[in-house]
């Protein structure tokens, strides 16, 4: 049985590999912060299982910015793969804690890098690397596209890659970034604009709110479908030499497409609710990210089937079913 050490487990992202790998047979670890209140919503169907939780599913308290106690952890479970999913991830908010995004996103991968250097122990790591790092570099974007980050998270990821290529290089770690494109689902949180789009327009469609307030309309993303990015974050770490890889779907769509989408999935004219306030914009715009996964594709033999038109309704409908 192979283990693996998740962090952000608790995310959207760790709760779709969590499932992923215990449906390969996998003993998962999860690492989550020490909070008064628990915040492990999207596992808690897993946790609440007697067959799986503590039996295949064990959670441990850490913290990416305690490299002693990841020390610590990789030494004790000796993990076969190590997937690093922590991070401040909202993009806004890195512009109000630009230090503490940058300690959890950047030193903290280097804190994890480091961890299983010093233990010897044989991990192989994936990095979540993110299309924040190519920020105002025109689109399509690949593994051979210049970087230029144009926010605090978007160089803490930065960072956080060549950190893990060098690890790759100069130690040789069996360590893999993903360069992964905005993915959405069910699970993704309330502050992100897909997930505030979805919400709002099944609660307007409801009667349960009045408008959406909303900033760029303009900003052109690729949404992919999170479930199956999980799968292209195992395969990078199945081939036999450890390398980067864009994850994509090669399709752009505008927030305010996205809103179209989102609406028309419950018969609504999106306009007659939507207004505009500059406090949701960045002080520095990212206007396009489009991913090209033919690498993907070609050597890892991964791609996606969902698009973000039929993604934007199955989030709308997944709202109205949890109002109902």
């Amino acid at each position: 049985m192979k283990k693996a050490l998740i962090t952000g487990i608790t995310g959207q992202d760790g709760s779709y590999l969590t499932e992923l790998l215990l449906e390969k047979g996998y003993e998962v670890h999860g690492i989550i912060r020490r909070a008064s209140n628990f915040n492990t919503q999207r596992i808690d169907h897993l946790i609440e299982n007697p067959e799986i939780y503590n039996q295949k599913l064990f959670l441990h308290y850490g913290d990416m910015t305690d490299g002693s106690r990841l020390v610590t952890l990789i030494a004790k479970l000796a993990p076969d793969e190590v997937y690093n999913l922590a991070a401040q991830s909202h993009v806004r908010v890195s512009f109000d804690e630009p230090e503490y995004t940058g300690d959890t996103v950047g030193l903290g991968t280097t804190r994890l890098l480091e961890a299983i250097r010093i233990t010897g122990v044989n991990s192989k790591f994936y990095q979540a690397s993110s299309s924040e790092m190519f920020g105002a570099t025109p689109p399509p974007q690949n593994e051979e596209t210049p970087f230029y980050p144009r926010s605090p998270y978007g160089a803490a990821k930065l960072y956080s890659y060549w950190m893990t290529k060098n690890y790759r290089e100069a130690y040789g770690l069996f360590a893999c970034n993903g360069i992964l494109f905005n993915h959405e689902s069910e699970r993704r949180g309330e502050t992100f604009v897909t997930q505030k789009i979805a919400l709002g327009a099944a609660r307007i469609a409801q009667g349960k709110q009045k408008e959406l307030i909303l900033g760029n309309l303009d900003a052109i993303r690729d949404w992919g479908y999170a479930p199956e990015y999980g799968e292209g974050m195992w395969r990078m770490l199945q081939h036999s030499t450890p390398d980067d890889y864009v994850l994509a779907t090669n399709t752009g769509y505008s927030v305010r497409e996205f809103l179209k989408f989102a609406f028309d999935t419950v018969n609504l004219d999106w306009e007659k609710y939507v207004k505009f306030d500059q406090r949701y914009e960045r002080p520095t715009e990212v206007d396009a990210l489009i991913g090209d996964y033919s690498k993907a594709e070609k050597i890892l033999k991964w791609k996606p089937s969902i698009l973000t038109p039929q993604l934007a309704s199955i989030m709308v409908k997944n709202n109205l079913n949890l109002a109902q």
